[in-house]
């Protein structure tokens, strides 16, 4: 019997928040099953890096290199597999690729339903809003079902937005297994205030939770905005709990695998005007904890793991064969041995620039254009721009790009970075030598 598949995903979160404090109900997935301790984004900003997702393929490889590019129409979406495959499959949230970018031309509908050709194959139950930050705030909003109809909702939009998920789970009647993808937009702030938002009543008791030593000794807007931040994660694991206890009741707990992960991290101002789109590990660096089938036994694992490696792992676990156009490792046969692991981890950056880096368990290496990333999302001469030697600056304090020691350590993460690209379907790059050393 095909298990159920649970794909949990948020938006915006650290790899550092998951813990027994303000994690519980994801610490006890993670005892049951196995956290990666090196997982990372492929494409730190929201839509890029959920068509990666939905499309196995890297962003510049599916065309979505930047917000406001809907999933093409030549690219089979990963919920069609599972369709093919005897599953019904449900979405739930923040979809995010749908949507034109340009004002006036294509399809927009941020405040409106997602039109059937652009949900990604998500046939048997849509609970959604392409950007769903435009349709409600920390409380209250609407999202849309699959036939377009306006469902309004009270009350925090996290446990509202899960609460759709476990009426999908309580009301499916048929004997198919389920792919259900949940898609929070929290931690990710709220565009229009400025500000993360989390539960009212929780965010007093956060006050003067920690702040991460990567931020600290960088300004940014963390002292204000951690708060909510971290509330706003407590009240998704209460969700994670109420949604195992819903699995429970329906007595398939035990044949569902539930992954949860995040599209990328924030950095809070410190290393550019925003939270992301950066190369840094607070950018970059997520939770990834999967729970059932081959994951199992409360383990801990230190392999680099990309976001373009869970497309694949998803597939894998169902039993469905990846398709050779996927980019990514699946995690399955790399714990069982069939697949090597990776050396590496390839990230395309976009917008805030015109980037690419690798994340190796060493160090961390990234160049980057000079054109603007907004009018550019590739380009055949890059500067280098980052180098951290995280053995010993775990919070990449020190960029070490033009330090003459690291010459040839450069030289090869060069080579890797450029072998990357190549097989990301990128032109064979020039990187040049930086051009100054920037401190953050």
């Amino acid at each position: 019997m095909r298990p159920n598949i649970i794909f949990y995903f948020t938006d915006q979160q650290r790899w550092d928040t998951v813990n027994e404090t303000v994690t519980p109900n994801l610490m006890a997935l993670a005892s049951e099953g196995m956290e990666f301790d090196n997982s990372y984004t492929c494409q730190p900003v929201c839509g890029p890096a959920r068509a990666c997702l939905q499309s196995g393929v890297y962003a510049t490889q599916c065309g979505c290199y930047w917000n406001g590019i809907p999933l093409p129409d030549t690219i089979k979406p990963l919920a069609e597999y599972f369709n093919e495959a005897g599953y019904e499959t449900a979405y739930v949230g923040k979809w995010h690729l749908a949507s034109d970018r340009y004002p006036g031309k294509g399809v927009h509908c941020e405040k409106t339903a997602v039109p059937k050709d652009r949900q990604g194959g998500y046939k048997d139950y849509w609970r959604a809003a392409d950007v769903l930050e435009f349709t409600s705030h920390g409380y209250d909003g609407y999202i849309f079902d699959g036939d377009g109809n306006k469902l309004d909702f009270e009350g925090y939009r996290v446990d509202c937005i899960n609460e759709y998920a476990l009426d999908y789970i309580r009301n499916k009647t048929s004997d198919k297994p389920f792919f259900l993808f949940l898609s929070h937009i929290e931690p990710h702030h709220q565009n229009d205030h400025a500000c993360y938002e989390g539960p009212k009543e929780l965010v007093p008791q956060y006050k003067d939770y920690p702040i991460p030593d990567d931020l600290s000794f960088l300004k940014g807007d963390y002292e204000k905005m951690y708060p909510d931040y971290i509330a706003s994660i407590d009240r998704i694991d209460k969700n994670v709990g109420k949604l195992v206890d819903c699995l429970k009741e329906k007595g398939i707990y035990d044949n569902t695998i539930i992954l949860y992960t995040s599209d990328h991290g924030s950095h809070f101002k410190t290393r550019n005007s925003e939270y992301k789109r950066s190369c840094h590990d607070s950018a970059t660096h997520t939770p990834l904890i999967i729970k059932g089938g081959a994951f199992k036994g409360g383990m801990r694992d230190e392999r680099l793991v990309s976001l373009i490696d869970l497309p694949p792992t998803l597939l894998d676990l169902a039993g469905i064969p990846i398709p050779e156009s996927y980019m990514g490792k699946s995690l399955l046969q790399q714990i069982t041995g069939t697949e090597e692991e990776r050396d590496c981890v390839f990230i395309q950056i976009s917008e805030s620039q015109c980037g690419r880096a690798i994340r190796t368990k060493d160090y961390k290496y990234a160049v980057r254009a000079l054109a603007s990333g907004m009018t550019q999302h590739k380009a055949s001469v890059y500067f280098e721009d980052y180098l951290y030697d995280l053995k010993r600056d775990p919070i990449e304090s020190r960029n070490l790009v033009k330090d003459a020691s690291y010459a040839s350590v450069r030289k090869k993460l060069r080579a890797m970075l450029v072998r990357e690209m190549v097989n990301a379907g990128e032109e064979k790059p020039k990187i040049l030598p930086a051009l100054f050393a920037r401190k953050k």
